[in-house]
């Protein structure tokens, strides 16, 4: 059917540290921008936190983050927050995470294919008694079980593109099975130069058809770094992250100057983990 459309979940992955305005607005300029093409249906928004693990400085502990993404979300009939990443003991790849919520999708849909499929079991015992050859040839011809999983997509903005050429933080070979199995969805600002820095790599530029830019016009330059800076310098932080979200923060005391200086000093734990491995990526071109 060329009518049917591709349908897509996008995936942002990151600190949320604290999540802000722009975080939520990422998901609806992406899916914006898939139905504008006419050809894809993103049925689902997804949240995934990244762990304490991962030691970047400034990082408070990850059931606030995830709390907080939840209030932020839970008026939204699509984007979620999953906290499997943030539970895990040790830092997991991006692309591991992916890898989960491609594979989570997958069961979920052939469990789907199994309810659907009922009906023809009921079929099968009849066929016993009146045998007919041709019979479950032309079953299997127009079988509407068949459906195509959704695709996965890594939601980010250009500066997650951009960490991709930095030395050490990616792997080569998990750059190149994101863009080439999943694919990547990069808001940039209008004039932003991303689609120089894709040019410049030929891993990216082999893949560009999997690398979705889209142009954020109405731009919007609240950063979660800014956020903590505000906080800390009892400035207010209204209209820049939702009201519950700027509640929850007031409530615990959430960020201060003690909590931004929490893991200075240390390796990010993918520098570290890549640091000793010959393989990683030292700088994408």
């Amino acid at each position: 059917d060329p009518d049917r459309k591709t349908e897509v979940v996008l995936l942002a992955c990151g600190s949320f540290n604290p999540i802000t305005n722009m975080h939520l607005r990422l998901f609806e300029l992406a899916k914006d921008y898939f139905h504008e093409t006419g050809k894809y249906k993103v049925i689902k928004g997804i949240i995934s936190p990244v762990g304490d693990a991962y030691k970047k400085k400034g990082l408070i502990s990850a059931n606030h983050r995830v709390t907080m993404a939840k209030l932020a979300t839970k008026n939204s009939d699509w984007v979620e927050v999953d906290d499997w990443e943030s539970c895990q003991s040790e830092w997991l790849e991006t692309l591991k995470v992916l890898r989960y919520h491609h594979q989570k999708l997958l069961s979920a849909d052939v469990t789907n294919s199994l309810q659907d499929a009922v009906p023809i079991t009921k079929l099968g015992r009849k066929r016993k008694q009146e045998p007919n050859r041709h019979e479950p040839i032309k079953k299997k011809n127009q079988n509407p079980v068949v459906k195509s999983v959704p695709q996965v997509k890594l939601l980010c903005g250009s500066d997650m593109l951009e960490s991709f050429g930095v030395p050490n933080l990616w792997k080569l070979e998990d750059i190149t099975e994101i863009v080439e199995k999943h694919g990547l969805v990069c808001i940039s600002r209008a004039g932003n130069n991303v689609q120089k820095f894709i040019y410049e790599s030929d891993i990216l530029w082999r893949h560009k058809n999997n690398i979705h830019l889209v142009e954020e016009w109405i731009t919007n330059d609240i950063s979660s770094t800014k956020i903590r800076r505000a906080l800390r310098r009892g400035q207010s932080i209204r209209y820049l992250v939702p009201d519950v979200v700027r509640a929850y923060i007031e409530k615990n005391r959430l960020y201060s100057a003690e909590s931004e200086d929490r893991n200075a000093g240390l390796l990010l734990a993918p520098l570290q983990k890549h640091a000793s491995d010959p393989r990683s990526s030292q700088a994408l071109n």
